[in-house]
This record gives C-alpha cells, structure tokens and sequence, in this order.
C-alpha cells in the first residue's frame, strides 16, 4: 500500500473527519522520483472544536507514529475545525518549493 493512502485510512478511521485531503510533495524536494518522503495534510474534524492547534498536530502525529518513524522525513500539517475551514474558504495555505539542504 503506498505511504499516502496509509495516511488517508489512518486518519479518516482514528478521527471523525469532515474534510481530508493529503497530498504527495515528495516532487518538490529533493528526492529520488516516486518518492513518498513529504506530505501535506489538510484535515477538518469537529473533534478539533476546543483543541489547541498543538493538540491538533500531536493527535496527527500520534495516528502517523509508524509513519514519521519511517518512510515520512516531512510532514506539513494544517487542522481546522469546520468553521475554521468553512472561514478559509476550504483554501489550505500553498506550501514553499524546497530550497535544497541547509540553504
């Protein structure tokens, strides 16, 4: 099963999700082709009402432990609650391009 969709069951079976959406970035670093190294992950769940934005990220993290252990080197995460998300325009934030080891 490839990383992503891992990524996808995991959290749409551990967390009551109204809006997931991961997306590969591998392709944006510098990595082998096909790599599956660098993720980001737009997630909204009313399980995130009244939780703290780190909260949100540990929770994540916890659900990818196996993940982040492994083949994950990086993992961009942006949680909302449905309001949250509904205000934002269901428009996640446009991750960088890598500038390359230590630049």
């Amino acid at each position: 099963m490839k990383v992503q969709a891992i990524i996808e069951a995991k959290i749409n079976t551990q967390i009551d999700v109204e809006y997931l959406n991961v997306e590969n970035e591998s392709m944006r670093h510098a990595v082998p082709p096909n790599s599956e190294t660098h993720f980001k992950v737009i997630v909204s769940s009313s399980q995130f009402i009244g939780m703290p934005l780190l909260a949100r990220h540990r929770l994540i993290n916890a659900i990818l432990a196996e993940q982040l252990a492994g083949p994950i080197h990086a993992l961009a995460l942006h949680t909302y609650t449905p309001e949250q998300w509904s205000q934002k325009n269901n428009i996640a934030p446009i991750s960088s391009d890598c500038l390359g080891g230590g630049k």
